[in-house]
């Protein structure tokens, strides 16, 4: 019981934890944010160390540097883009009125570099690990990579709860990229996909030898897909998933984004007819 236990619960205390550093760190005085950057860069790069030296491993222990490290360099990506310092060529709001493949190009251009840094590093990873034993870095890197696309593209067409009292005052205007609403053609598709994916995941680890290498790490990365999949349901439920980092936020100065108007749309809007294009 142990041997599942400890990567479950490993799994989701580093990604509550890492979460709510990123957040305080953040929420502190922009002075700060440099002394952040270099820490945050001094781990990211000892992190790729670290997946190199573990590539090679066939051990629980190796799993769990691995799924650590991975979590390191995403946060780098986290953190940098929550302090504005990679984000994208567009740094104002949306134009009034755009829809469809005009709101969506405008959307991409404002978290354009954040996303080619994060394809760099996972390029990198990739790289690193190569032919080696050891994939549960990259298999953690695809994950976050993977499940923040969607939640990024469902928070686009349109969810009930778009958390926008995460972002930071310089963030507030991709809060005009964001719609309101209980739900779009695309949430269905990507839980229903990824908890396909996960429920395969259990099964392996749960059919491989107890406490190897496999099962650890399969357990370790599922674990981390389920929560990102509990994170897209409280994208649509009437629950606030920033109760879970009221720690990390007290430094906040409380003067939150405003969020934008709640939409009445359509079933099918221009910007979702983008989902049936072609």
């Amino acid at each position: 019981m142990l041997n599942v236990a400890l990567p479950v619960l490993f799994a989701v205390f580093v990604w509550w934890f890492s979460t709510g550093i990123v957040l305080l760190l953040d929420g502190l005085p922009r002075t700060t944010f440099r002394w952040s950057h270099l820490l945050s860069t001094l781990l990211g790069l000892g992190a790729f160390v670290g997946l190199a030296h573990t590539a090679p491993q066939t051990t629980p222990a190796g799993a769990f540097c691995a799924f650590t490290c991975a979590l390191l360099v995403w946060g780098w990506h986290e953190l940098s883009f929550l302090t504005g310092w990679v984000t994208g060529p567009r740094q104002h709001a949306a134009d009034p009125g755009a829809q469809g493949w005009q709101r969506f190009v405008q959307a991409v251009q404002a978290i354009l570099w954040h996303e080619l840094a994060i394809l760099a590093s996972g390029l990198m990873i990739v790289a690193i690990t190569w032919g080696a034993p050891n994939q549960i870095g990259t298999q953690t890197f695809a994950v976050l990579w993977v499940m923040r696309i969607s939640a990024k593209l469902n928070v686009f067409l349109g969810v009930r709860n778009l958390s926008i009292e995460l972002l930071p005052p310089h963030l507030a205007y991709l809060a005009s990229f964001f719609r309101k609403r209980a739900m779009n053609l695309l949430f269905p598709l990507s839980v229903s996909a990824s908890t396909v994916v996960a429920v395969w995941m259990v099964n392996e680890a749960l059919g491989s030898p107890a406490g190897s290498a496999r099962a650890t790490g399969l357990l370790l990365v599922a674990t981390l897909l389920v929560l990102a999949i509990l994170e897209h349901w409280l994208l649509v439920l009437p629950l606030q998933a920033t109760a879970l980092w009221q720690w990390a936020m007290r430094n906040r100065d409380g003067a939150a984004p405003v969020a934008p108007e709640p939409l009445s749309i359509a079933p099918m809007d221009a910007d979702e007819k983008l989902l049936h294009a072609r």
